[in-house]
């Protein structure tokens, strides 16, 4: 009987956790439309669900506290959705699981043959794919052609975050320069959610937030997109953002410049 109340009380602490962190969120802050009819503070539970890959049913049932199966990957699409920090999500894998989360570890990834070949077949558009960093670690020639050779640029040249913020040549050719700043930036938060105790994140905000005021002021906006979901801004001129997993590679992301 002791054994059912425990069970019980976690089944109910969990569902609070979720509520609580659900109603925190706006609409906007997703890169969702706010509508007209809402009647309560926060995201809807069928918008959770939508983002976080799962049925509005299965989110429900979750929420309210049920006896259900959860995997680790959904676990950590909802702390992503939710925009849960270190701390809280470990509470939701505790709560959820009675484990702690995985510890991620960053291995520089490379450029199959395979992933090349596709690249190469953009013909025309520049393209190029990065990494959980948002390094560039792959590219065709039409990207040489109009960004130059990344190959001999130091490594935090090569970084996306670093380029949109430090180099003034970004915001001449782009008219919508702060509205992709934005959307790359929260992306990038996102990412840095996974590898919290990675020094290297750590030294790159640093850099960033002592040698941009630009960088200061959108950071602290602590705004979070995944790369899979949300609006993209429908004027910018990268086009595309798109998740590719390949065997034995880690996430790396699609960048198409429609030039």
């Amino acid at each position: 009987m002791a054994v059912n109340q425990l069970e019980s009380d976690r089944h109910h602490k969990l569902a609070d956790f979720l509520r609580n962190r659900r109603a925190r969120l706006s609409p906007e802050q997703v890169g969702l439309p706010r509508g007209t009819r809402r009647r309560t503070p926060g995201l809807r539970r069928e918008e959770v669900a939508m983002l976080a890959g799962v049925s509005p049913e299965w989110y429900t049932w979750l929420e309210q506290g049920r006896d259900i199966n959860v995997s680790m990957q959904v676990l950590d699409s909802l702390a992503r959705v939710l925009q849960l920090d270190a701390n809280e999500r470990q509470h939701l894998y505790l709560l959820v699981l009675r484990q702690p989360p995985p510890v991620e570890t960053y291995s520089p990834p490379t450029i199959s043959p395979i992933l090349q070949g596709f690249l190469d077949s953009l013909g025309t558009s520049p393209a190029c794919v990065v990494d959980m960093r948002t390094n560039v670690i792959g590219w065709n020639a039409a990207y040489y052609a109009a960004f130059g050779d990344f190959s001999a640029l130091p490594e935090c040249e090569r970084n996306l975050i670093w380029r949109i913020f430090m180099l003034p040549g970004a915001r001449k050719v782009n008219e919508h320069w702060r509205e992709m700043a934005q959307v790359y930036l929260a992306q990038f938060r996102a990412s840095y959610g996974r590898f919290i105790n990675d020094p290297w994140w750590a030294e790159q905000i640093a850099k960033l937030n002592e040698a941009s005021p630009e960088f200061r002021e959108l950071w602290a906006r602590h705004d979070v997109l995944n790369r899979s979901e949300g609006r993209k801004p429908s004027a910018i001129r990268w086009w595309a953002n798109s998740i590719l997993i390949f065997s034995g590679c880690r996430r790396l992301s699609l960048v198409i410049c429609a030039c």
